[in-house]
C-alpha cells in the first residue's frame, strides 16, 4: 500500500507517492533488532540513499544502525513498531526532502566537501539553499554524499588537474586538444572553481568569513552531541571555568545557557554552577548569581534537583563553615526562587548518597531540618487559613462570635467594648 510523501496532504490524487513502510522484528534479548524490509524502495521515492533515513532513525532514537546493501537490509537496533518508525519518517521527509518554498518532494542534496555544507535545490520551483546541519545525521551525509555528488566531485577533481597539467605545459598536443574540447565545461555554471570572480573587498571577505565561522560552528555542535555525556559535561564545566577565568562570568548568563542547551546538559548545569561559583561565602554568591542559577532552575524540578546535589557537595568541601548554616542558606535558596517548597520536601524525606558520602549527606538532611519543619508549617497554616476564609464566607456571625470570646481572654472588658467589629475581625 501506498501513502503520500508529505503525509499532511490529504489529496488522493497527490502524484508524489511511497511505500508504506514495512518493519521485521528479529532476534531475542540484547540481539533483538528491527530490520526495514522494503527501505530500498522507500528511499527510491524519496530520491535520497536508503542509509540516510535509516541513519536518522538511529539519531533519534539513540540506537546503533546497520546497513548491508547488497542484500538490502537495513537495521535499527531495538524492537521498533512500524508505524512508529513511519511518523518519524515524516521527521526526514520534513527536514532533509521536502522543499521549504513549495513543500514538493523533487529535491537534490549537493555535497561542498570544502565548505563542509548541504545545499539543497528543488526541481519544482527552483528553490535553492543550505540546510541547517546541526542534526546528528548531517555529520554522516558530509562523510556519506550521494553517489551523484561523489560523482560530481571527482569530476571537478578531473577538470583541476587538467587545467594544472596545463598550466605546467605537461601535455601534448592531444592533451591540448582535449581540453579545448572540454572548454566549455569549465564555464559550467554550477563550477566552484568561479570563486575567484568574487569581491575582493574587505566588507566581502568579512561576510564570507562569518560564513564559514557559522558553518564550523553547526560542524562542532553536530560532532560534540554524538559524543557521551560525560565528555559534554567536562566540556560545558571548561567553558565555565574559562568564563570565570576570565572574569566575564558576571554577565555570562546567556551565553553559559546557552552553551548547557548546546550540549544537551541543561538540567545538570546547576550541579556544574555550584561547584564553580559557590565557596564558604554561598549566601552572597547566592545573590551575585541568582540570574545564572534562575535561567536554568525556573520552573525546572530536575535542575532544583542537581542544584540541591551541587550544594551538598559545596557543603561537604567546607564542611567546618558551612554544616552549621545549612538550614539558613536552604532558605536563602527558597527566598531566590531558585528552589521550590515541594523539591525541598521531597529532598528531606530522603537521604542519597548519589553526590557526598551518607554519613555527610544525614549530617545535612539534620541540619535542615529546622528550615523544613518551618516549611511545613506554613503550608499547614496556609490549608488552615483556607479553611478558616471557607468557613467566613459560609457563617460570618458564628466566626465572629468565636473569636470575640478569644479576644476577651488576652484584653480587659473595658477595652473591648472600645474595639470595633473591624478590629475584631483583624485579630483572627
Amino acid at each position: 500500500m501506498s501513502v503520500n510523501v508529505n503525509r499532511s496532504v490529504s489529496d488522493q490524487f497527490y502524484r508524489y507517492k511511497m511505500p508504506r513502510l514495512i518493519a521485521k522484528v528479529e532476534g531475542k534479548g540484547n540481539g533483538i533488532k528491527t530490520v526495514i524490509v522494503n527501505m530500498t524502495d522507500v528511499a527510491k521515492a524519496l530520491n535520497r540513499p536508503p542509509t540516510y533515513p535509516t541513519k536518522f532513525f538511529g539519531c533519534e532514537l539513540g540506537a546503533q544502525t546497520q546497513f548491508d546493501s547488497k542484500n538490502d537490509r537495513y537495521i535499527v537496533n531495538g524492537s521498533h513498531e512500524a508505524n512508529k518508525l513511519q511518523d518519524m519518517l515524516d521527521g526526514f521527509i520534513r527536514k532533509f526532502v521536502l522543499c521549504p518554498e513549495c513543500d514538493n518532494p523533487e529535491t537534490d542534496l549537493h555535497i561542498n566537501p570544502k565548505k563542509q555544507t548541504i545545499g539543497n535545490s528543488c526541481k519544482a520551483c527552483g528553490y535553492r539553499g543550505m540546510l541547517d546541519t546541526r542534526h546528528k545525521l548531517c555529520t554522516f551525509i558530509l562523510k556519506n554524499p550521494p553517489e551523484n555528488e561523489s560523482g560530481s566531485v571527482k569530476k571537478e577533481k578531473e577538470k583541476k588537474n587538467r587545467k594544472k597539467d596545463k598550466e605546467n605545459g605537461s601535455s601534448g598536443g592531444e592533451a591540448g586538444n582535449r581540453d579545448d574540447i572540454d572548454a566549455p565545461e569549465a564555464v559550467d555554471g554550477d563550477d566552484d572553481d568561479e570563486d575567484w570572480g568574487e569581491e575582493t573587498t574587505e566588507e566581502a571577505q568579512r561576510r564570507r568569513m562569518e560564513e564559514i565561522s557559522d558553518h564550523a560552528k553547526g560542524l562542532t555542535l553536530s560532532e560534540d552531541l554524538e559524543k557521551p555525556l560525560e565528555e559534554r559535561v567536562n566540556i560545558f564545566y571548561n567553558f565555565v571555568k574559562q568564563k570565570k577565568e576570565e572574569g566575564a562570568i558576571d554577565c555570562a548568563d546567556k551565553e553559559v545557557l546557552a552553551e548547557a542547551e548546546r550540549l544537551d546538559v541543561k538540567a545538570m548545569g546547576p550541579l556544574i554552577l555550584s561547584e564553580l561559583l559557590f565557596d564558604e561565602n554561598i549566601r552572597d554568591q547566592i545573590k551575585k548569581y541568582k540570574r545564572h542559577f534562575l535561567r536554568f532552575c525556573h520552573n525546572d524540578k530536575k535542575a532544583q534537583k542537581w542544584l540541591l546535589g551541587g550544594f551538598e557537595c559545596v557543603v561537604k568541601l567546607h564542611q567546618s563553615h558551612l554544616l552549621p548554616r545549612v538550614a539558613i542558606i536552604l532558605k536563602d535558596f527558597y527566598d531566590a526562587d531558585l528552589l521550590e517548597e515541594d523539591v525541598i520536601l521531597a529532598w528531606a524525606e530522603k537521604v542519597s548518597k548519589k553526590y557526598v558520602p551518607k554519613e555527610v549527606a544525614k549530617e545535612i538532611h539534620a541540619k535542615a531540618e529546622p528550615f523544613v519543619n518551618w516549611l511545613k508549617e506554613a503550608e499547614e497554616e496556609s490549608e488552615g487559613s483556607e479553611e478558616e476564609e471557607e468557613d467566613e464566607e459560609d457563617n460570618v456571625e458564628v466566626v465572629y462570635s468565636s473569636s470575640a470570646r478569644e479576644f476577651k481572654e488576652t484584653v480587659t472588658p473595658k477595652k473591648q467594648e472600645e474595639e470595633d467589629d473591624d478590629l475584631d475581625i483583624d485579630a483572627i
